[in-house]
């Protein structure tokens, strides 16, 4: 195990090279990890698998990065869970973990498996698919076919064929609980590769496809714009890999300082001097999504430390610029999926 603090760069890509806990201990702004913008990572371990990516899309934030070495650990399939991400950013809630807090809060001398031997447990608690086990375990098999056979050039159909053909019924059990197709997943997975090949490569956009399993580069271009609202081309240019475009900080950094008192769009684009359509296409483009959103995200981020530091709700409403305690109650359960008052008195799993 290697454990590793330090203060990243802004818009640098770090690359995952083996098996990666991060623990961001202080800053404000995004994350950005495998081509997905998270605002919400505060009080949280993410779990990382080589191959994987993450950029920190502000100068303020100072890590802890502990790499783990024992590789065929990770093979274990109830360890696998928390480094084989499905639909979103794999981590476990720090708020509901004793043992890891204290784990991560301490100087890390102890032996890694017990990290990812409490942090795999205390996954299972979250449930986030509210699966069994069993249900679990059929689920995360088939991402582990999804990853080996998705540039084999197999239609939704034969990777079906393939995924029965091995003692699975899980087309339905996937749809339930993730909400998407096997062939959806097979469809993100080669997004997703298909992005890392025209970002950070030099290779044309016909040897990706062809790489990827299309038919052609000009169906491979046809399905990628469907997908993204962008050509291969544009994407690679927005993604700026080299030349490190700070916009996304800077608009990060306008709603930090203004998100209390200014919810307006037409502020913000006077502000970077661009239209309303403008600005919004460019978060689009560039962040993965919508201005509205980064605000609203912002003000959960500031109620959540305010709650954390021990404000009232009425406090935090007032001091956020609601009209209304309930009002404001309501807005952060929407995009919460609690209440501020449950916020408050969360519990460990301990």
């Amino acid at each position: 195990m290697k454990v590793e603090k330090f203060s990243p760069e802004i818009n640098k890509v770090y690359f995952i090279e083996t098996h990666s806990l991060i623990h961001i201990l202080s800053g404000k702004g995004s994350i950005q990890v495998d081509f997905k913008n998270y605002f919400d990572w505060q009080e949280k371990a993410i779990f990382l698998e080589k191959g994987q990516y993450i950029k920190f899309l502000s100068d303020e934030f100072l890590i802890r990065k502990i790499e783990f070495y024992e590789e065929t650990k990770f093979y274990n399939k109830d360890v696998r869970v928390l480094f084989k991400h499905l639909i979103s950013l794999g981590y476990i809630n720090l708020m509901e973990c004793e043992q890891c807090h204290a784990f991560l809060s301490e100087s890390i001398t102890e032996n890694s498996s017990h990290i990812i031997d409490v942090s795999s447990k205390q996954w299972y608690w979250q449930n986030p698919f509210k699966a069994n086990k069993e249900e679990y375990q059929i689920i995360f098999d088939v991402k582990d076919i999804i990853d080996k056979e998705y540039s084999n050039h197999l239609t939704g159909a034969e990777l079906t064929s393939l995924i029965n053909q091995r003692g699975y019924n899980a087309q339905a059990l996937i749809k339930n609980k993730i909400g998407l197709s096997v062939k959806k997943l097979l469809t993100g997975k080669r997004l997703k590769e298909s992005k890392k090949e025209i970002a950070f490569t030099d290779k044309t956009i016909q040897e990706i496809s062809y790489d990827l399993g299309f038919k052609d580069d000009a169906y491979f271009n046809r399905v990628f714009k469907n997908m993204t609202n962008q050509t291969p081309k544009q994407f690679r240019d927005n993604f700026d890999f080299e030349n490190r475009d700070l916009f996304a900080q800077d608009i990060i950094a306008l709603l930090q300082e203004y998100h209390m008192q200014e919810r307006s769009l037409q502020f913000y684009a006077d502000k970077m001097n661009l239209s309303i359509k403008a600005l919004s296409k460019k978060v689009q483009s560039k962040m993965n999504t919508s201005l509205g959103q980064l605000i609203r995200l912002e003000l959960i981020n500031t109620a959540k430390i305010m709650l954390l530091a021990g404000d009232s709700v009425a406090s935090v409403s007032f001091k956020l610029g609601f009209e209304e305690a309930n009002h404001f109650s309501r807005f952060f359960k929407h995009y919460s999926g609690i209440t501020p008052s449950q916020f408050k008195t969360k519990k460990y799993n301990s």
